[in-house]
Formats: structure tokens, sequence, C-alpha cells
């Protein structure tokens, strides 16, 4: 009977050290540090990871991670130092590197770390330009890094980095931007293409200095230009014609025609008998019976007969009188010897 006794003793202090030994037996892990708490005062000694042993319903253990943890801001809008709306996200990295501070100090570090990022990245949208947000973010980085770390060193956090994700812009914006960016890819390409016109064009220059010491290279241009066309199996085959040979025969024919016109004017000067000066007309000499000198008649082109057709009427200029010497009148013409009259006529 006392045995049993002894045997349920045991037992129940067995059971009652389990209990002891649950309550006051904790595990922390590697990445987390323990803060203990001794009825409601903080521990000074920071407990590491392992098994730690507490004093039951005095002590309680609170875990701290002191991991990286990424933290993503949500987007904010606002307006940019030269008056664009823009919205902006980033994230944050930090870690907690006190964590009694991040315990007593704050009541939830997560919380803060996200409002403060949130605050601080609209300011630092104010005091930006796009052109620095969109292409030049590294010192805004920092600086935003260095608003959010100044609260959050007097709750021993501390701030890994921060990073801009995206910029929003509005649809108005992006399309400027398009055109702006359209208009300089643009005006590059049309100083490249003048620059190589302009390479060429001494090319081409060079070539026509070559080309003018040897005729001959000229033609064998052309028909290695016909020959690149018709290999094309082209229908139609455009032969350019040279403007130098239509300057020849524009000229050969002036030529010609300046001939023509000495020729006419030499056969009229033989048929006067006189050379006639320069731009005048060659004049007669007067004959033996006192007949005035009679103008050698001009040479001129005659219009085409189609004009001549189609023009107005010819205004024929009156006959002036002839000036007949003394002794010699003009009766007019002669009258028919068949009138009642011829008779008289006749016998006068």
């Amino acid at each position: 009977m006392v045995v049993d006794v002894v045997i349920a003793v045991v037992v129940v202090v067995l059971l009652l050290t389990a209990v002891v030994a649950g309550l006051s037996l904790r595990v922390v892990q590697q990445f987390q540090q323990g803060v203990v708490l001794r009825f409601g005062r903080v521990r000074d000694e920071v407990r590491g990871p392992g098994l730690v042993a507490l004093m039951p319903v005095a002590d309680k253990l609170r875990r701290v991670n002191v991991q990286i943890v990424t933290l993503p801001i949500p987007a904010q809008e606002g307006i940019t130092r030269d008056n664009v709306t823009v919205r902006v996200d980033a994230v944050v990295y930090f870690r907690v590197e006190d964590p009694v501070k991040a315990i007593i100090n704050v009541q939830d570090y997560n919380f803060a770390i996200s409002q403060v990022a949130q605050t601080s990245l609209r300011s630092i949208i104010g005091k930006s330009e796009l052109d620095d947000l969109l292409a030049n973010r590294e010192p805004i980085n920092q600086g935003l890094e260095l608003m959010i770390d100044s609260p959050a060193l007097g709750w021993g956090i501390e701030i890994d980095r921060v990073e801009i994700k995206d910029v929003a812009l509005p649809e108005s914006m992006k399309r400027s931007m398009s055109r702006q960016a359209e208009a300089e890819r643009e005006r590059r390409a049309r100083i490249i293409t003048a620059d190589g016109e302009y390479q060429a064009s001494a090319r081409l220059s060079e070539a026509a200095a070559v080309m003018s010491a040897t005729p001959a290279a000229l033609q064998l241009r052309l028909l290695q230009t016909v020959v690149e066309v018709a290999a094309e199996k082209n229908s139609t085959l455009v032969l350019p014609f040279p403007v130098e040979l239509l300057r020849f025969l524009d000229s050969a024919a002036e030529t010609h025609r300046r001939a023509a016109g000495e020729a006419s004017g030499t056969a009229a000067d033989a048929v006067a008998g006189v050379a006639p000066e320069e731009g005048e007309p060659a004049e007669v000499p007067v004959a033996e019976g006192g007949t005035p000198p009679v103008r050698a008649a001009e040479v001129r082109e005659l219009p085409p007969l189609e004009e001549v057709l189609e023009g107005p009427p010819l205004d024929v200029p009156p006959v002036p009188p002839l000036d007949l010497p003394d002794g010699v009148r003009d009766d007019g013409p002669a009258e028919s010897s068949d009138g009642p009259e011829g008779g008289r006529g006749a016998a006068a």
C-alpha cells in the first residue's frame, strides 16, 4: 500500500516537472532573437538562437525576426517640380538591428516603416523633375533612403536600400514623349542622309571628272545600267537621253539657220551688184532711162502654212504712187477701143 502511494507521488512530481519544463523552455530559431520580459520589464540580455529557459509565469519571450524584410510601397500620386502628374511606387529593404528598440520603442515597426516610406515617396516626387524620375533615379533612391532612415534609427531598424520600381505617366504625356522621340529620330535620320548625300556628291564629282577625260566611260556606264535594269526582267526599259546630245543638236540647228541666212544675203548682193552694209538692204543703181533706184528684196523666212491659214487676215499696206520724171505722165489704165469713143481716142 505504501509502495503504491510512493509511485503515485513520483508520477505526479514527474508530471509537474514536465509541465514546468514545458512552461519554462522555449526554442529560438537561427534567424530570430529573443527579448525576455520579466513581470513586464525587458531584460537587457537578448537571447540567441537555441533552447531558452524561462522562469515560469514570470517571464515572457518575444521573438524578433532579424532577416532582411522586403516591404513594397503602394503607388503614390504626386506632381513633379515641372508640373507633371505621375504615379510612383517603390520597394524598401530593411532589417532589425536592435530587437529591444524594435519591441519597446514602436508598436508595429513594419506598419511604421510602410507609412514613413509612403510620405517620404510623395515628398521626393514633389522635389524631383520628370526626367530625373525616368533616367536619373540613383540620386532619388539615395535621398529617399536618407528620409526613411532618419526616424527608423530610433526604432532599431536599419534601412538596407530603397528603389523606385515604376513611374506611371498620363496617356497624353506618353503621346507627347513619343512624338518628341520620333522627331529626334527623324532629325538624326535626316542629318545622316544629308551627310551621306554630301559624301556621295563628292565621289560623284570625282567620277565625273574621270569620265570627262574619257568620253567612252560614260557610254560604258550607260550600258552597265541597261544590263542591271534588264536583269530584273522588266517589260519596260527606260534609257536615259543625255542632255549634252540635245544641246549639240540645238547648236547644230542654229548653225544651219545662220548659214542659210548668210547664203540668201550673198545671193541678193550678187543680184544687186553692190555689197550691202550689215543690217541694211542693198540698192540697185539708177538705170539709163532715169528710172529711180529700187531696193533689193529683203530675205525673210515665211511662217508655216498652218499658221497663215489659222491666223487673222494679212494687213496689206497701200502702194505709194511712183515719182515719174518730167515728160512722162500717168493717164491711168487705157480704155478699151470698143467703147463709143474708142475711135476718137485712137485718132488723137
